[in-house]
């Protein structure tokens, strides 16, 4: 399982994140994001929000893959 932090305070971390916005979460979990999610790469860190996500991953590639 993913930590529930993302890297906000590292510029380096902004390419290997992925924005998802217009998220029911009142339907999808956080274990649903990671699920759809991890099929393009490991997974560092996964945050929820009412309406939208960070999925953190091991590094670019993996996030333009996403």
């Amino acid at each position: 399982m993913a930590s529930n932090v993302t890297n906000k305070t590292d510029p380096r971390s902004m390419n290997s994140r992925v924005f998802i916005g217009n998220l029911n979460t009142l339907v999808v979990k956080k274990s649903d994001v990671e699920a759809i999610f991890s099929k393009y790469g490991k997974i560092v860190g996964c945050s929820v929000h009412k309406g939208f996500a960070f999925v953190q991953y091991v590094n670019e590639r993996n996030a333009r893959a996403a």
